[in-house]
C-alpha cells in the first residue's frame, strides 16, 4: 500500500471517530490525471443529467436489506412464540441452533461491569466478530438493527418535512458518538450496572417485538420524534456507541462498498441518501486520492448509495474479489 493510500486509510478511521473528512494533501498520478480531465471538460456537465435522466433506479439493494431485516427479527419473535428454539433471546444475546450469539458492545459493557473477563461472553463475542468482520461491521446497523428500520421511516418523514420548510435539520458534532461509547463504558465500571443496555433502543425494540412491549417504548419514540422533528437519524449519526463499535470491526472487513472515480459524476445524489455522508467524502469533485477507493469502515453497507448513482461508481466489493457482487 502507498503512502497515499496508507494516510487515507488512517484517515478514514479517524472519521470514524468523529474527524471532519479534510482534502487530501497527496493523490496518486492516476487519479491526477483523471481530475485534471474532469476540471478541463466542459461537456461533464451534460454527461452528468444525461446519466441522471437515465439512470434506472431499482432500490435493489434497500429491498434486500430491508427483508433481510424483517426476517432475523421475526425469526427471534417465532422462535419465542412458536418454542421452536432456532434463534432463541434478543440481539443483546441470543443463541442460533447452539451457537452462542452475543453483541460486541453488550459483552464489553458486562464485562466492565463485573470488572472481569467472563468465559462465556468471549465465546459468543468470537463468533459474532468472526460473522461480522465478514459481512463488514456496520452491517449489523442497517441489516439487522430493527432501530435502523424505524429511523429510515422517521427520516423520510424528517425530510418531507424539510423540502416543505416545516422544519430544519440541524447538524451535531460527531464526536459526541465517541463520548457517549466512553461514557457509557466508564458508567459500567463504576456503577457496576450496564447502563446502556437500560436505554438502548436496538435492546428495547428488539424486546419488545419478542416478548411484547413495555413503557421502555416510550423512549424509543421520543427519540423518533426528536429525528422527525430536530435532527435527521440523530441516535445512529451521534449516539449509539453500538455503531462504533461495529465500526471498529469495520476497519478490517473485506466487505465494503468501492469507489470508482472515473465514471462519477460528483453530482452528489450518494451523499444526500447516505446515513453517514461523511464516509462518501472521497466522491466529492478533486477529493479522490485513487482511481478507486474502498469506502471507510463507519460506512453501514445499507446499499442505498449503490442504488442511487446514475453511473454504477459505487458498488459492493469483496476486498481481492473485485466485480463479484
Amino acid at each position: 500500500m502507498s503512502t497515499i493510500l496508507t494516510r487515507r486509510f488512517f484517515d478514514q478511521i479517524a472519521v470514524m471517530f468523529g474527524r471532519e473528512a479534510r482534502k487530501p494533501v497527496a493523490i496518486e498520478p492516476a487519479a491526477q490525471k483523471i481530475h485534471l480531465y474532469k476540471r478541463g471538460n466542459r461537456d461533464l456537465i451534460a454527461e452528468k443529467l444525461h446519466a441522471r435522466a437515465h439512470a434506472v433506479h431499482t432500490n435493489k439493494w434497500r429491498n434486500r436489506r430491508w427483508a433481510t431485516l424483517i426476517v432475523v427479527n421475526l425469526m427471534f419473535t417465532f422462535s419465542f412464540w412458536l418454542d421452536i428454539q432456532i434463534l432463541e433471546g434478543a440481539l443483546t444475546a441470543s443463541r442460533f441452533i447452539g451457537f452462542h450469539l452475543i453483541d460486541l458492545n453488550s459483552a464489553l459493557q458486562v464485562m466492565l461491569a463485573h470488572k472481569h473477563i467472563i468465559v462465556n461472553l468471549v465465546i459468543g463475542t468470537g463468533t459474532v466478530f468472526v460473522l461480522w468482520l465478514l459481512l463488514g461491521g456496520r452491517s449489523f446497523c442497517s441489516w439487522v438493527c430493527p432501530y435502523h428500520l424505524l429511523a429510515e421511516f422517521a427520516e423520510k418523514i424528517h425530510l418531507y418535512l424539510v423540502k416543505k420548510k416545516l422544519v430544519t435539520d440541524q447538524n451535531m458534532d460527531r464526536r459526541l458518538r465517541t463520548w457517549s461509547w466512553l461514557v457509557f463504558a466508564v458508567l459500567a465500571l463504576l456503577t457496576g450496572y450496564t447502563v446502556f443496555e437500560a436505554i438502548s433502543p436496538v435492546g428495547i425494540v428488539s424486546r419488545a417485538l419478542i416478548y411484547g412491549p413495555g413503557l421502555a417504548l416510550l423512549w424509543v419514540l421520543a427519540l423518533l420524534v426528536f429525528e422527525v422533528f430536530f435532527s435527521r437519524r440523530a441516535w445512529c449519526r451521534y449516539a449509539c456507541p453500538i455503531g462504533l463499535t461495529y465500526g471498529v470491526v469495520g476497519i478490517f472487513s473485506p466487505l465494503r462498498i468501492r469507489y470508482k472515480l472515473d465514471g462519477c459524476f460528483h453530482e452528489g445524489d450518494c451523499r444526500k441518501v447516505c446515513l453517514v455522508p461523511h464516509v462518501l467524502d472521497t466522491v466529492i469533485k478533486g477529493r479522490a486520492v485513487d482511481t478507486e477507493i474502498p469506502i471507510g469502515p463507519d460506512c453501514t453497507r445499507c446499499g442505498l448509495c449503490v442504488d442511487t448513482c446514475p453511473t454504477g461508481s459505487l458498488s459492493f466489493d469483496i476486498k481481492g474479489l473485485s466485480n463479484l457482487l
